[in-house]
C-alpha cells in the first residue's frame, strides 16, 4: 500500500503584533525623552582616562570659562524650589509662569536682578543674552553664586532628603585663580567633595 504524502506548507509568521509593539516603544521613548539644551558657555574641557557617568538627580553643575561662571540645576522640581528660595533671599517675587519657564532652562549665568528678564526671553535670545553677559557674580560682596549653591543644597535636602552633588565643568585653558575662587566658595560651605567633568581620551 503506497505511503500517504503529507502536503508541505510554507511557514508564515505574522509580524503585525511585533510592528505594533515596536512603534509603541518608539513613540514612548520619543515623547518621554528630554532634549539636551545647548550650553550658552562654550567650554573646552580637559581629557581624562576615567569613565564615570554623572548622576541624573540631585546635581549642580558649575561651568567655568572665559572668566565667567554658569550654573545648572538638575531636576525641574529642584529648580522651582531653588528659584523660590532665591526670590525670598533677594526680595524678588517670581510669578508662576516665570517659575515654570525657569524649570526647563538648562545652564544660566546672569545676575539675580536680571533673572526675570532672562527667564521671559525665548531660547535663541536667551543664549545671546547669556553670552553677552559676565556670568553669575562670584564676588564676596553679593555672594550670588554662594547663595545659588546654598539654596540648591537646601532644596535638594527638602525634596529628596539627599545631599547635593557638585560637578565642575572647567575650560582647559581657564586660569587657576578663577577655579580657586569657585573652590573657595564651595569650601566656605563645607563642600569639600566634588567631581570634575572631563572628556574621554581617545583609545583609552
Amino acid at each position: 500500500m503506497p505511503r500517504a504524502k503529507v502536503q508541505r506548507k510554507s511557514t508564515a509568521i505574522d509580524m503585525t503584533a511585533m510592528c505594533d509593539v515596536s512603534f509603541l516603544l518608539l513613540t514612548f521613548f520619543i515623547l518621554t525623552a528630554t532634549a539636551r539644551q545647548p550650553d550658552p558657555l562654550e567650554v573646552s574641557i580637559p581629557t581624562s582616562t576615567y569613565k564615570i557617568k554623572l548622576p541624573d538627580t540631585d546635581m549642580g553643575i558649575l561651568s567655568i570659562g572665559k572668566g565667567k561662571v554658569f550654573y545648572e540645576i538638575v531636576g525641574a522640581d529642584v529648580k522651582k524650589l531653588t528659584l523660590q528660595k532665591m526670590g525670598e533671599q533677594y526680595k524678588i517675587t517670581f510669578s508662576p509662569e516665570e517659575i515654570k519657564r525657569f524649570s526647563v532652562i538648562g545652564s544660566f549665568g546672569v545676575p539675580i536682578q536680571n533673572l526675570k528678564q532672562f527667564i521671559m526671553l525665548d531660547g535663541e535670545a536667551r543664549d545671546k543674552y547669556a553670552k553677552a553677559g559676565n556670568g553669575i557674580p562670584t564676588d564676596s560682596v553679593s555672594k550670588e553664586l554662594d547663595q545659588w549653591i546654598m539654596q540648591n543644597r537646601q532644596a535638594v535636602a527638602e525634596l529628596h532628603n539627599a545631599p547635593l552633588r557638585i560637578s565642575i565643568r572647567g575650560d582647559a585653558k581657564e586660569e587657576y585663580p578663577v577655579i580657586k575662587k569657585i573652590i573657595d566658595i564651595l569650601q566656605d560651605q563645607k563642600v569639600n567633595k566634588f567631581s570634575l567633568i572631563t572628556s574621554t581620551e581617545g583609545g583609552k
